[in-house]
């Protein structure tokens, strides 16, 4: 299966798994560590879950952009 993606998107996707996603899983387990919140390991966990699966996919398609 091929994944075309346009450059606008690819940029964004980009972004949110190399800024966006990280520094968002590492703002809610510190802010629900300090707060005492419940499920802060499960909710940033499943952020940096989503993180890795995006990241996959952008590199699934770069690798069939440059063969191309």
């Amino acid at each position: 299966m091929k994944i075309k993606l346009s450059d606008s998107w690819y940029d964004f996707l980009k972004w949110c798994c190399i800024l966006f996603l990280p520094a968002l899983a590492v703002l809610v387990k510190t802010v629900f560590t300090i707060w005492a919140l419940p499920y802060g390991d499960e909710i940033s966990t499943t952020i940096m879950a989503i993180d890795v699966f995006l990241a996959s996919i952008l590199g699934i398609s770069t690798i069939q952009y440059n063969k191309e």
